[in-house]
């Protein structure tokens, strides 16, 4: 794996800015100008040479070792997306050997072929949708395309206002960096192959929104959350999503149920049935 030290130095740069001396034991001070840790402390908290933690920056270092970036990850209180994030860039696989396949899991199909009354969608890890059975079909509606030229998720949601209809307008921004986030991430963890520099390259030259988030250089992989979904026939319905991926995590099988004990049970029982119609009626 070759080391990227531009990523590398922006990286680094952006983590250092976002920690307090506060967060890591160190007083503030009067004379703080600039936002987050100075560079000698986080040389000081790494237990690193400054000079070799200055070129790192500038994107002029030799390789850092698995120790090194050990250390750096410690010192910027790095999470596990992150840490392996750092490693990936620096040229080195991360600590839990994560690596990426280049098969199709035939085991995310056959279980989404088996859940009949549950929303699920089969995605890659650069948002292309793969396939979603009849229930996710009714649940997000022609937003959702497994046309070739329509099927990234991520690319129509910086693209295609269309996509974005299907949720609530005031969790837009957040769902924008969640998604940037995540494909941070796979990017990193494919070593910025053909396939994921090109949908950068793409999306970064459409949309404005999405140059500003890349450049954030957040990272976080995502695993579950909770979401909303504005159905035209039903309204809001909360989902919580669970993701089940393979072990290259280059494929994900998204499963959507609704929270334990609310509402949101019926509203998904409701769409059940309406989605059966919908299927019939497109059957005679």
């Amino acid at each position: 794996m070759d080391m990227d030290r531009r990523e590398l130095a922006d990286f680094l740069r952006r983590c250092r800015e976002r920690i307090s001396p506060q967060d890591v034991g160190l007083s503030a001070g009067t004379r703080r100008r600039t936002p987050g840790l100075r560079r000698e402390e986080v040389v000081q908290l790494a237990g690193m040479s400054a000079d070799y933690y200055i070129r790192l920056e500038q994107a002029r270092s030799p390789q850092p070792s698995p120790q090194i970036l050990s250390s750096l990850a410690r010192a910027l209180r790095l999470s596990e997306d992150e840490r392996d994030h750092l490693y990936l860039l620096a040229g080195h696989r991360p600590p839990a050997g994560r690596q990426v396949g280049g098969h199709i899991e035939p085991g995310l199909l056959y279980l989404l072929d088996r859940l009949k009354e549950t929303p699920a969608q089969l995605i890659s890890d650069l948002g292309q949708l793969l396939a979603q059975n009849d229930m996710a079909t009714a649940l997000f509606g022609s937003v959702c395309s497994l046309r070739p030229n329509e099927s990234n998720v991520i690319e129509r949601w910086f693209t295609d206002p269309s996509l974005r209809a299907a949720y609530p307008a005031e969790e837009h921004d957040q769902l924008s960096r969640v998604q940037v986030a995540d494909l941070r991430a796979a990017v990193a963890r494919r070593g910025a192959d053909a396939a994921s520099t090109e949908l950068v390259r793409r999306i970064s030259a459409a949309s404005e929104e999405f140059r500003t988030l890349w450049e954030l250089h957040e990272v976080a992989v995502r695993r579950t959350s909770r979401m909303r979904v504005s159905h035209p026939a039903i309204g809001p319905i909360n989902l919580d999503l669970q993701t089940l991926a393979t072990p290259a995590e280059d494929q994900r099988l998204l499963i959507f149920t609704p929270p334990p004990g609310t509402p949101d049970i019926n509203h998904l029982e409701l769409l059940r049935v309406i989605g059966s119609e919908q299927f019939s009626s497109a059957g005679e």
